[in-house]
């Protein structure tokens, strides 16, 4: 079995219809799996941060970068994307 390569992924913009759907979408075709999903609106502003497996992706890191940097840009939001260990060690107290 393969060990799990985990990504940070966060969303944020202003609400629209179909956010998640095309976020999800673009992961799946690309075979990254979801392990954990948080949302909230604020305001009408949009925010969601996901953790995903990206160990069995079709495609490398900078190629998953740039296809959701694609699809922030036709949905209107603002997508990044981060290695979880990066995440971690930018974000310890």
């Amino acid at each position: 079995m393969e060990k799990t390569q985990e990504a940070v992924i966060t969303v944020v913009g202003k609400d629209t219809v179909g956010i998640i759907a095309r976020v999800c979408t673009c992961l799946a075709g690309h075979g990254v799996n979801i392990l954990d999903i948080s949302q909230t609106i604020v305001h009408g502003y949009f925010n969601m941060m996901m953790v995903v497996d990206i160990s069995g992706m079709d495609l490398s890191f900078a190629g998953l970068k740039e296809e959701l940097d694609r699809t922030g840009e036709q949905i209107g939001v603002e997508i990044h994307c981060q290695k979880e260990e990066i995440f971690t060690k930018m974000h310890r107290i």
